[in-house]
């Protein structure tokens, strides 16, 4: 589905920041499918009658089941300060994930050590620092209940792979149909309810600070804890 204006959260001459849908990858992979970098392109091209097509830039990435803010920038010099300012952790986000099980404590900090297998894409935590592991922390609280499901807000401190996911699981709470951390069952759309709510930063070149929200998608299930 190509991007439209209404998937545009914040645009500048240097910063594009998009409402990723559940499903869509964010650059080219061994599945062939179209990724958001490419559609991003083309949405730009277009609309700027860019014949030769458009610079874009990934700034970070999400995964292909997660929905909400993910940013790109539009020039070189946007890409380079942002990859600066992401390194240096001076960019604050803000996870919502929806699980089946309540946590132990309402809220609290959450440190691991991770190690990624790439062939099988999945992310193993240890207590304790081992071999090849990088440090994860991450900071949580419960917001409230609809039902038999709780959603958890999440602050990651670090930026690893799949560190929400199995962080959240480490301490018995799955996120729902992420069943490879823990989940019983996956969802039919491919997707988890894991969603990148709110990204805030010091615009690299304007220097003024940036505060861009993901309404939550549309599908049924996720509505019903907008207002939470």
């Amino acid at each position: 589905m190509p991007i439209t204006d209404k998937d545009i959260l914040f645009e500048d001459n240097h910063l594009i920041a998009i409402s990723k849908r559940a499903g869509d990858i964010v650059q080219v992979d061994e599945t062939g499918d179209e990724p958001l970098d490419e559609q991003v392109k083309k949405y730009i091209a277009k609309k700027y009658n860019k014949p030769n097509g458009a610079f874009l830039g990934v700034v970070h990435r999400l995964d292909r089941p997660v929905s909400g803010v993910i940013l790109f920038a539009k020039t070189s010099k946007a890409l380079e300060r942002m990859n600066a300012v992401f390194k240096n952790r001076e960019v604050k986000k803000t996870y919502w994930a929806v699980v089946k099980n309540k946590p132990e404590k309402e809220s609290g900090t959450l440190v691991h050590w991770l190690v990624k297998n790439p062939q099988k894409n999945v992310v193993t935590y240890y207590n304790t620092e081992v071999q090849g592991s990088q440090r994860a922390e991450l900071s949580y609280r419960l917001i409230g209940q609809v039902g038999d499901y709780f959603l958890i807000e999440v602050d990651p401190l670090t930026g690893r792979s799949h560190q929400i996911r199995v962080q959240l699981s480490s301490m018995g709470c799955p996120i729902v149909g992420d069943n490879k951390y823990g989940y019983p069952r996956g969802s039919r759309k491919g997707s988890i309810c894991l969603h990148a709510r709110r990204l805030r930063f010091l615009h690299p070149v304007k220097k003024e600070p940036v505060d861009i929200f993901a309404k939550l998608p549309i599908d049924g299930f996720w509505e019903r804890f907008e207002n939470l």
